[in-house]
């Protein structure tokens, strides 16, 4: 495989999930950081363009009454310390003149570089927090910094010459070609399923900053995107035609790329050794796997003392906690299978104004404090997903069908024999053949849904009664005829790994730029 060389890709990304830090909330940020380290190893000369927030995204404390108490997360200095300061410069906010400090993370030839806003502190507290602001005045102009960096640090540090792709990661990195005018250059991924992801902010904040007096009181940044756009991606086929419905007019510049993940990063690694030795067979799996579930009993303990998962068939439902991703659903499961020899393993964390996803992470805390087989890990990180996603027996990741855009946890649990039982949604149509790698249940919408409808609540009531009765067939399963099980879970693994490499994400993305080998 050939790179081009003296071609740069440019990422413009609200977060990005690096191996040190707290720079990112969630999917996206992962995703990114999943895309620069296998960008650095292939030789892809891959910038990110990002925010330094100071504060992270947000850990969580309980009270007396287990009510999940916000907190910032404070930049570690075993991350700052691999940022090199390599340029400073000024742009214009609110007529003020605002200093901004680029700081460069290496990761190979890819590189992520974060802007810090040094002075004045009021522009600082803008971007003390992801994804955290007190309004939308507050979230324009965090994201009016974005773009006016990002534009300023593009002029001053590439040549026109040399960038291939200036990548619009979401609706909010859409403010960059209104500051930055390169025809051409720009295209847009679309990590949102559904019409409620796309945000928008008043004309006159427009004008005001940019100088542009639209049309309508509210402009669509997705819109913007779309406009500017060469190209528009979805990131799985659903989404995909999901995205037609929603974007009719823009249909032509739409295409798609399913998401994928970086396997060094996300497999085990005596796993990937056998995997790549072409020793790992259906014996040497389940002797590794029976490792790797000590593994994870041991760090299950660092939350719950005399957690013992002996004889225990382990279920993980673990991502952010916000209500169109169901965790009600193992709610559910967990009290009414309480007596069923399944360990339940939950982890994620609500965004600090979701005030229904922070009723979930309550009702976790009060079911790890009361139920034996229950374990919260209310501190979910990418360190932490490493070792659950990777040693359970079964992953549930159930999004109401069409809200999810992809998804990426199913991939990293199957690359490590850990099958998942899913709904009907995102890049899960692509991958998993039903009974054969891993599970489906539920119906497959492709239609706008209000979930908090009645119609949204009959289907919720239908598909957890499918999704209770699958689940009890694999357990059975796995009790009573575990070589089926097992061959489940290595034909995930093998079915899995050439299909969802980060690797051919960036061939898919990048074809002119990344050449394959002639064969």
């Amino acid at each position: 495989m050939a790179v081009e060389k003296g071609v740069y890709v440019i990422s413009i990304t609200p977060d990005i999930a690096l191996e040190h830090g707290y720079t990112y909330a969630g999917g996206l940020g992962v995703l990114e950081g999943d895309k620069l380290c296998a960008a650095g190893k292939m030789g892809l000369r891959y910038i990110a363009l990002c925010l330094y927030y100071r504060n992270g995204y947000v850990d969580y404390d309980f009270d007396a009454e287990g009510n999940p108490k916000p907190r910032p997360q404070p930049q570690p200095q075993e991350f700052t310390r691999m940022l090199k300061p390599i340029d400073k410069f000024v742009v214009k906010l609110r007529e003020s003149e605002v200093s901004v400090e680029a700081l460069e993370y290496s990761c190979g030839s890819a590189k992520a570089v974060f802007f810090n806003v040094v002075e004045p502190s009021w522009a600082a507290r803008l971007v003390d927090r992801i994804y955290i602001e007190e309004g939308v005045e507050e979230k324009f102009y965090k994201y009016t910094i974005l773009a006016k960096a990002s534009a300023e640090f593009i002029t001053r540090n590439i040549k026109l010459s040399d960038i291939g792709y200036i990548d619009l990661q979401e609706a909010y990195t859409a403010l960059l070609p209104l500051q930055l005018r390169i025809p051409g250059k720009y295209r847009l991924v679309i990590h949102t399923a559904g019409i409620w992801g796309h945000p928008s902010f008043p004309r006159d904040l427009l004008a005001l900053e940019y100088g542009y007096r639209f049309i309508e009181p509210e402009v669509f940044l997705t819109e913007i995107g779309l406009a500017v756009a060469e190209q528009v991606f979805a990131v799985s086929a659903k989404h995909y035609d999901v995205l037609q419905k929603i974007f009719p007019h823009f249909a032509e510049k739409l295409t798609y790329v399913t998401n994928g993940i970086n396997i060094e990063r996300w497999m085990h690694d005596e796993l990937k050794k056998m995997y790549e030795g072409r020793v790992l067979n259906l014996d040497s799996l389940v002797s590794v796997k029976e490792k790797m579930k000590c593994g994870l009993e041991k760090f299950l303990q660092n939350y719950k003392k005399d957690v013992s998962l002996e004889g225990r068939f382990v279920v993980v439902w673990a991502r952010r906690i916000t209500e169109y991703k169901r965790p009600w659903m193992v709610i559910r499961l967990v009290k009414e299978l309480k007596d069923k020899p399944i360990f339940f393993v939950l982890g994620g964390k609500a965004h600090p104004y979701d005030l229904m996803g922070l009723e979930y992470m309550k009702i976790f805390k009060k079911l790890h404090n009361e139920l034996p087989n229950v374990v919260f890990v209310h501190d979910y990180d990418v360190q932490k997903a490493k070792i659950l996603l990777s040693s359970g027996d079964l992953l549930l990741f159930a999004p109401f069908s069409g809200l999810e855009a992809c998804g990426t946890s199913y991939m990293k649990a199957a690359i490590n024999g850990v099958p998942t039982l899913a709904s009907r949604d995102g890049g899960v149509l692509e991958l998993i053949v039903d009974n054969v790698n891993g599970w489906l249940f539920g119906e497959d919408i492709r239609e706008p849904i209000d979930i908090y409808s009645q119609r949204a609540s009959e289907i919720n009531e239908k598909e957890y009664g499918e999704l209770k009765t699958r689940l009890l067939q694999i357990l059975e399963l796995y009790k009573t005829n575990p070589e089926r099980y097992y061959s489940i879970a290595f034909s995930a693994l093998r079915s899995f790994i050439p299909r969802v490499s980060m690797q051919r994400v960036l061939r898919e993305y990048y074809p002119d730029i990344i050449k394959a080998p002639i064969i």
